[in-house]
């Protein structure tokens, strides 16, 4: 895996059944390997980080991207996915 093919995705929003099953789905529709996952429920707010690897996939970064805004709106949800590189950079306190 390299960092060029490494993704962060971050999802947020009230929690509710399916979140991270539908999201899974979609990555594994795109060939996208999930490589860590970590979530949290705070106050019945649903967060949730993933680092991926798109190295398989056919579709590009910015398909990848548009994909999963659009469920994030099916879900009513905030999904953001960044490339791990400008991930690292945006929260590297120096």
């Amino acid at each position: 895996m390299t960092a060029n093919n490494t993704i962060i995705i971050t999802v947020s929003g009230t929690d509710k059944v399916g979140i991270v099953a539908k999201v899974a789905t979609i990555l594994a529709e795109l060939n996208v390997n999930i490589e860590d996952i970590k979530q949290t429920l705070m106050q019945g707010h649903f967060v949730m980080f993933m680092m991926c690897d798109i190295t398989n996939s056919a579709k590009s970064f910015k398909e990848i991207k548009d994909c999963l805004q659009k469920e994030g709106e099916q879900l009513q949800m905030e999904i953001w996915v960044q490339r791990k590189e400008i991930f690292d950079t945006m929260h590297t306190v120096g």
